[in-house]
């Protein structure tokens, strides 16, 4: 029963994620507020909202490993995953203006937060700073977005489809509220369903609340990622994904565990700062090559990307979990 009780918390996550979503967003357009805002924002927080409540609920609980494994694992699946299997049905292009730009981002935020994670547990201060930097992000998106006069540049093809109204968002006020107040009160009861018996697997099969983080629950709230780039792949659009990965693992950081840290303190799990870390770093690494030269992520590529996720969770629920960080240099001497 407790697995079905988990998978049911993830599945609500998402609808209620969903639902505060596109609430908010129908809400923000029928006020008027200006498009750019709106992405910037509501979409933007919005989308980040499973793996907030996540992560806030985990550190609240006492369960420091499953609010940081959330993170850390998510980016982790985010590229080796969420990248890697649309790229085996067709490549990715990386050659777009933005995705240099901010892949570098993404590259400094990491580094920032193991920095941080390294004089930790996470404090305030620490929340304060990565929120902050998240801040100066979004004004630098915003004023790049005011200079091309394209908002669709800065925020996507999805989240412009979202903020016009062709998705199918609510136009009566009765149903815009309905959707807010799924996502307000559902997504609290989802995530403490998630927590609880994620927590609960993990001690009857003496599993860390760390690994359970890393996989388990890091691996649901990665799956409207999976599901919008496998999607965007079978439409032949497979460009989207890349941006809509760098974003992702971008609001993880700074924003989740911004706000998780400014709300309560979270604890470094020491297995993090020995291993996970830095493979969570080495991940985002892999992108370089072919951001930097302009290279398609191509199947044989997307394989590499695959086979070191696999390999990554073997490795995560074997003894021997530190040898997971040899799963990188095997999937970088792949992808030469």
């Amino acid at each position: 029963m407790v697995y079905v009780l988990l998978c049911v918390g993830i599945a609500l996550l998402l609808v209620c994620g969903d639902a505060l979503v596109r609430g908010a967003v129908a809400l923000s357009v029928k006020l008027g507020i200006p498009t750019l805002v709106i992405g910037l924002t509501i979409v933007a927080f919005g989308t980040s909202a499973p793996e907030l409540v996540v992560s806030l609920r985990a550190a609240l609980a006492d369960a420091p490993g499953i609010a940081i494994g959330n993170v850390v694992g998510s980016n982790i699946a985010n590229i080796l995953l969420v990248l890697g299997l649309p790229a085996i049905i067709v490549a990715t292009d990386t050659e777009q203006d933005f995705v240099v730009r901010n892949t570098i981002y993404v590259i400094l935020a990491t580094l920032v937060f193991i920095a941080l994670c390294f004089v930790g547990p996470l404090a305030f201060w620490h929340g304060a700073l990565l929120f902050v930097m998240l801040i100066a992000f979004l004004l630098e998106q915003a004023r790049r977005a005011e200079q091309h006069k394209d908002a669709a540049s800065v925020l996507g093809a999805e989240a412009m489809e979202m903020i016009d109204g062709d998705a199918g968002e609510p136009k009566g006020n009765g149903m815009i509220f309905f959707l807010l107040a799924v996502g307000l009160i559902g997504l609290p009861l989802a995530a403490t369903l998630t927590v609880d018996n994620a927590s609960i697997i993990a001690r009857r099969f003496n599993i860390s609340d760390e690994v359970i983080g890393l996989t388990l629950v890091a691996l649901g709230t990665s799956l409207p990622e999976l599901a919008t780039t496998l999607t965007a792949a079978i439409r032949g659009q497979a460009a989207l994904a890349i941006g809509n990965v760098l974003g992702s693992n971008l609001f993880n950081l700074l924003a989740v565990m911004g706000i998780t840290s400014m709300v309560t303190p979270v604890p470094i799990p020491e297995m993090f700062l020995k291993a996970d870390l830095w493979i969570m770093l080495a991940a985002t690494m892999l992108l370089l090559p072919f951001v930097l030269k302009g290279r398609e992520i191509n199947r044989i590529s997307g394989i590499g990307f695959l086979t070191a996720y696999v390999a990554y969770i073997y490795f995560a629920y074997s003894p021997q979990a530190g040898a997971s960080a040899t799963v990188i240099e095997a999937t970088g001497n792949l992808i030469k």
